[in-house]
């Protein structure tokens, strides 16, 4: 009895070891698959229930395998900007089917991020395997939950359109001469009555002012401002200034050019604005002048409103856009005393330094990033970012227990734990690292090297079958 079983634990010898060279096996062929976890064969004795009095019968060896999922590999760079690696803890979220997802629908996860986009915009891994990310909202709000999976959208970078942001902040950096001669215009503006050349920002403004007939009051200078509307169409915003005969203060109107607004002459605002000795814009005065005196009641909150085309803008609007072109209501700040620049007065050539405006024209989609914290962002030609989704990392408690499946992935386990979604960089969950793959963890010398001792180990176990049939054969000889 005690020869027989020597020859199945020389079996189960055989059996364990052609286990493990299966594994070196599996790891040698994926040294190059990205983001694949190394396994190994680990042994364990098999013993049987001995009886007093009878020989000892050998158990044999037992093998199973493991997997150091948790184990991370070495982060390589490369030129895509939607190749991912994970640096630190967690795995991507992904599906076998990018759209048409229910509840029912794998789950996957997975360390391998070699994504690409395919044919209609979704990134997709080389196991064909597409990335799960929670969608940003039109405000940039991230609609997370740990725990719930149906909130995740496969993320889509090809249906991104062409994008245009409005203009809602002016900044000026201009000075006005101080030593500009005073128009017949403002002179006779300052008398009382005025003069037949008053100007009047009613009856003879600076708006009206017509060369080839010389209807209206030429103005002493002129700051052209490109403003885009909510369609990303370009609409010039002019501000013009005329020297009063008052030390110190000049006459302002800010229009926009005829046929873009419903204004008389396109005038939107008008008013005066003053300067104190050292030429810095006197924001004290203009603050204390009564309401509709100077062109802003308030030059540190300075802003015009325009409505919409439509008409349905309330409240206390500048102007209003033109019905023909059926844009949206626009509110621009003026940022007049900026503490670097801003307008000036003082007596040297009246010139333009720089106008600084937000907001872009219309502009196609040229490039996608996606940051460390996981936000996919589309970058337009126009300047313009919009951000699109958010990476999803998915963390376990026993992660080591995950269940391995084709394609490089992982399925949950009984062992592994549920799972517990995480924003990049959040709650243990690793960040992103964007044009980087993290490597395969096995170690070609490390796989070799077990390559011969399970050799050796495999050849040392048919020698077990091999003596023990010589001992059969020897006991059934005895009767010849």
């Amino acid at each position: 009895m005690s020869i027989n079983g020597a020859m199945l634990a020389g079996v189960s010898g055989l059996t364990a070891n052609a286990a493990a060279l299966s594994t070196i096996s599996q790891n040698i062929a994926n040294v190059n698959t990205v983001g694949y976890k190394r396994a190994s064969t680990e042994f364990s004795t098999v013993v049987n229930s001995q009886t007093q009095g009878v020989g000892y019968s050998a158990g044999g060896v037992q093998a199973a395998a493991r997997h150091f999922i948790s184990q991370a590999g070495q982060l390589q760079r490369t030129t895509s900007g939607t190749d991912l690696a994970i640096s630190g803890q967690g795995f991507f979220v992904v599906t076998e089917k990018s759209e048409n997802l229910t509840l029912s629908d794998a789950r996957l996860f997975t360390r391998a991020g070699a994504f690409k986009i395919d044919d209609l915009g979704y990134l997709k891994n080389t196991s064909g395997l597409y990335l799960q990310g929670w969608p940003v909202d039109a405000d940039g709000v991230v609609n997370s939950d740990p725990s719930d999976m149906s909130r995740l959208r496969t993320i889509n970078v090809g249906s991104v359109g062409g994008a245009a942001e409005p203009t809602t902040r002016v900044g000026l950096n201009a000075n006005l001469k101080s030593s500009q001669t005073v128009s017949d215009a403002a002179k006779d503006a300052a008398l009382v009555p005025p003069g037949p050349l008053a100007y009047n920002a009613t009856t003879n403004s600076m708006a009206q002012w017509d060369p080839d007939t010389g209807v209206g009051v030429k103005p002493d200078f002129e700051i052209t401002i490109p403003v885009s509307d909510s369609k990303g169409g370009q609409r010039n915003v002019t501000v013009s200034f005329l020297k009063s005969a008052t030390a110190n203060e000049w006459y302002a109107e800010i229009r926009a050019p005829a046929g873009t607004v419903t204004n008389t002459d396109g005038l939107l605002r008008s008013g005066r604005i003053a300067f104190t000795q050292d030429g810095r814009l006197d924001v004290a005065k203009m603050q204390g002048w009564a309401a509709g005196t100077g062109l802003f009641d308030d030059p540190t909150a300075a802003s015009i409103t325009l409505g919409a085309s439509d008409g349905t803008t309330p409240g206390t609007l500048d102007g209003t856009w033109d019905p023909s072109l059926g844009i949206a209501a626009q509110t621009i700040a003026f940022d007049l005393n900026a503490s670097a620049g801003g307008l000036t007065q003082y007596d040297s050539t009246s010139i333009v330094q720089a106008t600084y405006t937000n907001g872009t024209a219309f502009g196609n989609l040229s490039e996608v990033k996606i940051d460390e914290t996981g936000f996919v962002t589309a970058i337009f030609d126009n300047g313009v970012m919009r951000k699109i989704a958010q990476v999803a990392l998915a963390t376990f408690p026993s992660a080591d227990s995950l269940t391995e499946v084709s394609g490089n992935a992982f399925r949950v386990s009984q062992n592994s734990g549920t799972f517990n979604l995480k924003a990049p960089g959040t709650g243990g969950a690793g960040l992103l690292g964007s044009q980087q793959l993290e490597a395969s963890t096995v170690d070609l010398s490390t796989e070799f090297t077990g390559l011969i001792t399970t050799q050796r180990a495999y050849s040392a176990s048919s020698k077990i079958i091999t003596t023990a049939d010589e001992m059969l054969a020897e006991l059934i000889n005895i009767k010849r």
